[in-house]
């Protein structure tokens, strides 16, 4: 519950878009960034990707992270 997956999108040290587990959609900082994230926000097999990523490598990375620490 605590986990969040973030996966952002950059061009020239500028961000343009992420997408962000809590939310469960792409977010558009630029023009150029909104328009994407609309268009990745309609492909529910997108969605669903990014969703998934979150499961694959957070949640099973998470306990290896606190056992070290």
């Amino acid at each position: 519950k605590d986990i969040q997956y973030v996966f952002s999108y950059y061009y020239n040290k500028l961000e343009y878009a992420r997408f962000d587990s809590n939310l469960g959609r792409f977010i558009g900082y630029t023009t150029f960034g909104v328009k994407n994230a609309e268009r990745w926000n309609k492909d529910p097999s997108e969605i669903t990707r990014r969703k998934a990523q979150k499961e694959t490598y957070c949640l099973n990375n998470v306990g290896v992270d606190y056992q070290v620490a």
